[in-house]
């Protein structure tokens, strides 16, 4: 019985150890090739394009356009916003059109370690994953990562690859309007394009750079925890 018990645990904790490794292996090294770009270039049948910069080098109006477009309590929660997951289960009960509880935390954590899982297990896993990210990299950490592995358009991941193909210069030159624009084109890089925006994505535009206005900037170290 001990051993059935030892066995379980190294079976159940093993693969956490190893995540975890990574987690703290990535909180140095630049993140260049994960699954989710290479799964995302197959699909679209093309090569993948991405140019690791540090967040220094990356206008600050991306992420704060990224938060005012997707998560705008990224730096007062933990890694799980309560609120944003009440908000898409209620609108998914009214049968209505949602974008989901997500917040970056989650999508850097599902993007970097859980691409290839199949949806029952990312599921599972993604929870204590955000955890880690939270704990080992912190809030300017996971921006930097999510902001270097994000796809902008087929194959395109990534500010500097984005912002150099679609604007031609580099991601630290990025204006405001550039960056919501940029970021209303994320929840769907394919289907909405930067290279030719559609008359909603124009919208989206308009409505994220208003809502940077109202915001500011990103304080990384602000938390309400």
């Amino acid at each position: 019985m001990a051993m059935s018990l030892k066995l379980l645990a190294l079976v159940v904790f093993t693969p956490f150890l190893g995540v975890f490794l990574a987690v703290v292996i990535y909180r140095f090294v630049p993140v260049t090739d994960t699954v989710f770009m290479r799964r995302m270039a197959q699909k679209n049948n093309v090569e993948v394009r991405q140019q690791w910069v540090p967040l220094s080098q990356i206008s600050a109006s991306l992420p704060l356009a990224v938060v005012s477009s997707e998560d705008n309590l990224f730096t007062k929660h933990n890694g799980f916003s309560w609120t944003a997951i009440e908000r898409a289960y209620n609108e998914s009960k009214k049968g209505k059109r949602t974008r989901g509880g997500s917040t970056i935390s989650q999508q850097t954590a599902k993007n970097v370690f859980l691409a290839n899982a199949p949806s029952y297990v990312r599921k599972a896993v993604e929870v204590p994953i955000t955890a880690m990210i939270e704990l080992v990299w912190g809030k300017e950490r996971i921006m930097e990562v999510y902001l270097n592995i994000v796809e902008f358009g087929p194959g395109v991941h990534g500010a500097e690859a984005a912002s150099q193909t679609y604007f031609h210069h580099p991601a630290k030159n990025l204006s405001s309007a550039e960056a919501a624009l940029m970021a209303a084109v994320m929840p769907s890089p394919v289907r909405f394009k930067l290279s030719a925006p559609s008359p909603y994505v124009r919208r989206r535009q308009a409505q994220i750079q208003s809502l940077m206005r109202k915001i500011g900037k990103v304080d990384y170290h602000r938390s309400d925890k």
